[in-house]
């Protein structure tokens, strides 16, 4: 069963990503989002065990917001473009990537800010069955 998960600031109900996807195996965070055109609005890409990325070979920009075990946030990077490499986050225990703009676009994430990762609602609700 594939789970559907959205990344939001706790402090309000503003989706940064209404379709995460979790790379959490050797294979899946080697790959991240190698291979694709482009990162759709709305899509997300949640690195866990990592506090460093690049973006040699990609095709396309992208936001990155390192948090700690708790999804505080440590550390933002703004329309970071293909053939980069960020810093070591030291404190950081994972990463989302997220489109260009989005971080810009819905209101900003500060520095120190808590996320949530939440279970999208099921399509079509639930009837007790």
């Amino acid at each position: 069963m594939n789970i559907r998960l959205k990344l939001q600031p706790a402090e309000s109900n503003v989706d940064l990503a209404s379709d995460l996807r979790i790379a959490d195996t050797l294979l899946t965070r080697t790959k991240g989002l190698l291979g694709r055109t482009s990162l759709p609005e709305g899509e997300g890409l949640w690195i866990k065990r990592c506090n460093s990325i690049h973006t040699v070979f990609m095709k396309f920009p992208i936001d990155a917001v390192f948090v700690d075990d708790d999804l505080k946030v440590i550390s933002i990077y703004h329309t970071l473009k293909p053939w980069r490499i960020t810093r070591l986050h030291l404190k950081a225990s994972s990463v989302f990537e997220l489109p260009a703009g989005t971080l810009e676009k819905l209101g900003g994430v500060r520095v120190g800010e808590q996320l949530l990762v939440r279970d999208m609602e099921p399509v079509g609700g639930t009837d007790g069955l």
